[in-house]
């Protein structure tokens, strides 16, 4: 399984991204998705999550209302719709996803395979 983001650049305050996710897997609604980040001398930390049949999605509190998690089963690939950016939000963005119910959704280790990142950056 691999998972390849892209999307990722630099925007101003107020400003829009869309990162996208592509999975290269035949069994793509196997896993649940989640969108991670980590900012310079930060913990990787939860953003976003869509569960197996993407029915269900959580949100950190610091983007709830601004960050969108969303799928297209069809073309393999998971999206994080986010508006309204803060320079806070600058970081390095990861895709995950875990195939069993170990652990919690909002913790790195409870995920099996990750992307490559994609950095985020947003100036004041």
């Amino acid at each position: 399984v691999q998972l390849v983001e892209s999307g990722g650049g630099s925007v101003q305050a107020g400003g829009s991204l869309r990162l996208s996710c592509a999975v290269s897997t035949r069994t793509f609604t196997n896993y649940a998705k989640g969108w991670f980040r980590q900012a310079p001398g930060k913990e990787r930390e939860f953003v976003a999550y869509s569960d197996w049949g993407g029915g269900s999605t959580y949100y950190a509190d610091s983007v709830k209302g601004r960050f969108t998690i969303s799928r297209d089963n069809a073309k393999n690939t998971v999206y994080l719709q986010m508006n309204s950016l803060k320079p806070e939000d600058t970081a390095v963005y990861y895709c995950a996803m875990r195939s069993d119910y170990s652990g919690t959704y909002r913790s790195p280790t409870s995920f099996n395979y990750w992307g490559q990142g994609t950095q985020v950056t947003v100036s004041s």
